[in-house]
């Protein structure tokens, strides 16, 4: 049972097209489809949303942290404590580095992978415990940082990778919400494959008759 989503990202509006916010655009798709106001909360340094009626335990929650990305772990921290939400209750949306664009995997705990979001919600959590929805992004070109290349803008025909399996994910959040993390994680993981081309069926051209000569000219045309 998922009691709360997390998506990473920057806040300002200088950072809100760049690929590190790609959390940040899955959970605020969501909210919007949803029609869930996510309001600004001091208390726990965050946009908060709520998902009513879908856990026995009490609403679900949606957060977008406020504090920037390397210290994402204290509004995490904060909100679920308030909530007792545990550390696999949680799903924290963000990017990743390792898939392209228009690849998305969900998993539970592993490394981290040098992201600073994920560093400090591990740290503040004391756990590697919660689920990861990671969105590719795509890797940066050789001679490029890391840093700098998750805080640009992706091209357009990336951008429309991002958005079209972050519309796939949107649609397994229902099953991550009501606890059902493997079935989500294989209908996820499982490419759609389209139906092979079939070549259209060739029909043969009928066979000519042989022409019929009429009585008069095959008297015309024999040989005498």
């Amino acid at each position: 049972m998922i009691r709360l989503v997390v998506g990473l990202g920057n806040p300002g509006k200088e950072y809100e097209r760049t690929r590190h916010n790609a959390g940040f655009w899955l959970v605020e798709r969501f909210a919007s489809s949803k029609g869930i106001a996510l309001r600004k909360d001091g208390k726990f340094k965050a946009l908060v949303g709520q998902i009513q009626g879908t856990s026995p335990a009490g609403a679900a929650w949606l957060l977008l942290p406020q504090s920037f990305m390397n210290a994402s772990g204290q509004p995490v921290q904060m909100l679920a404590g308030f909530f007792r939400i545990k550390p696999e209750e949680i799903l924290v949306v963000h990017d990743e580095l390792d898939f392209p664009p228009g690849v998305a995997k969900l998993k539970q705990g592993g490394g981290i992978a040098g992201h600073n979001g994920l560093k400090d919600i591990s740290q503040r959590l004391a756990s590697h415990d919660y689920w990861r929805l990671r969105i590719g992004v795509g890797k940066p070109p050789a001679e490029a940082e890391g840093a700098d290349y998750v805080l640009q803008r992706p091209p357009i025909e990336e951008k429309e990778a991002i958005d079209a399996v972050i519309q796939k994910a949107l649609d397994l959040l229902p099953m991550m919400l009501a606890g059902d993390m493997q079935g989500a994680m294989h209908k996820l993981h499982t490419e759609e494959k389209l139906p092979p081309k079939t070549e259209p069926e060739k029909k043969e051209a009928p066979a000519k008759e042989p022409e019929k000569k009429g009585l008069l000219s095959g008297l015309l045309g024999r040989k005498k």
